[in-house]
């Protein structure tokens, strides 16, 4: 009820705040016998770090994962798996001029009248810092998606503020701190990033995550399909205001003829779906795209009220980033890892069983 746990079959429950001494999760549900130890987990943290590059927040944590539980003699145990990543960089004076008063777009002002009380430093539990531990836990998915099934899931910025970032290279994303696949570029995002921060001001972003080699039937009609639990997890992350699906919005301007993929023997002739028909996987590429929000905090004086109704100005001081989709491609990988490691087991246990006369066609021809 408290919505702080994600899954059916395979459930990650996170915990701690922004300012708080630690930060972590607890993972259940993660099948016996896999390998795992801290270096599986913590290349995806450290691509999700904060004081990467001058582009994000200078707040320096290490955010060096620990495995606390479920895990004996290098392999996880089938019991719950805890993992947590201490605080070493809170600077919580940064926040003392607005614990009486609301920053604009932030959830300050909901969680004060939701809990009747709010922890301000950092914007507490609804910080973006609470993505950490799930990336953590999505390290252990990908793991066992990957020897399991051969999945593999990418993602990459797709557009910065208004200025697109085109898909040239795959191999450029882990090359550049904006995660994007196209060096070109990159100059022109840093002057982007370098103008916005002299003014105090920020912007949105739109990432793509892509998930490849996904079996054809993963998903459950019709309140558990797979494409309504990819939107529900993308939708809890920190700043994502939509999400589009394979053609997403772009399908209202299409005809029929043109957005049904159609089916031969050699594979599927495009992809505008997304790799999802009817809630359950088509074995082709899942594509998912999701619009982030300009950063809430800001240096700009905005209007706002306090927290006896009166009205007053907000200017937020300390280590923001100008855009928290710079380091959103991480965080939108770990909830699509999530969502398909819960079907990967939701499938195996009801029809693991299941054969079908004539095998899966291949994937898309595009």
């Amino acid at each position: 009820m408290s919505g702080n746990t994600f899954g059916h079959l395979f459930t990650v429950t996170t915990f701690g705040e922004s300012h708080g001494p630690a930060i972590g999760c607890v993972i259940d549900g993660c099948p016996p016998g896999l390998e795992l130890d801290i270096a599986d987990i913590q290349p995806d943290l450290d691509r999700r770090r904060p004081g990467t590059s001058r582009h994000v927040t200078q707040r320096q944590e290490a955010d060096q994962v620990e495995i606390l539980s479920g895990v004996y003699q290098g392999r996880t145990t089938g019991t719950p798996i805890g993992l947590l990543i201490r605080n070493e960089d809170a600077r919580s004076k940064d926040y003392s001029a607005i614990e009486r008063t609301f920053r604009p777009g932030h959830a300050d002002y909901t969680y004060w009248h939701k809990y009747g009380v709010r922890d301000p430093r950092g914007g507490g539990r609804s910080s973006a810092r609470l993505t950490a531990p799930t990336v953590a836990a999505a390290a252990v998915a990908r793991k066992w998606l990957k020897q399991a099934y051969g999945v593999q899931v990418r993602g990459r910025m797709s557009q910065l503020g208004s200025l697109a970032v085109p898909l040239t290279d795959w191999s450029q994303v882990p090359l550049n701190a904006f995660f994007a696949a196209d060096a070109s570029v990159v100059p022109q995002l840093e002057a982007h990033m370098d103008a916005l921060r002299r003014e105090g001001d920020s912007c949105g972003a739109r990432i793509e995550v892509v998930a490849d080699h996904v079996p054809a039937g993963w998903g459950e009609p019709l309140f558990d399909r797979l494409d309504a639990d990819i939107a529900h997890a993308m939708m809890g992350i920190n700043a994502v205001k939509g999400v589009e699906i394979g053609a997403g919005f772009a399908s209202v301007a299409q005809r029929g003829s043109e957005h049904g993929d159609e089916l031969t023997p050699g594979g599927f002739a495009s992809n505008h779906a997304g790799g999802v028909l009817g809630g359950i996987s088509t074995g082709q590429p899942l594509v998912v795209s999701i619009a982030i929000k300009p950063t809430s905090s800001i240096r700009l004086m905005r209007r706002s009220v306090d927290i006896d109704g009166a009205a007053t100005d907000v200017q937020t001081l300390g280590r923001h980033d100008p855009c928290v989709g710079i380091r959103a491609t991480p965080v939108a990988e770990a909830m699509l890892l999530l969502v398909l490691m819960d079907h990967a087991l939701r499938h195996r246990a009801q029809c693991g069983d299941v054969r079908v006369t004539a095998p899966p066609i291949p994937g898309s021809l595009a």
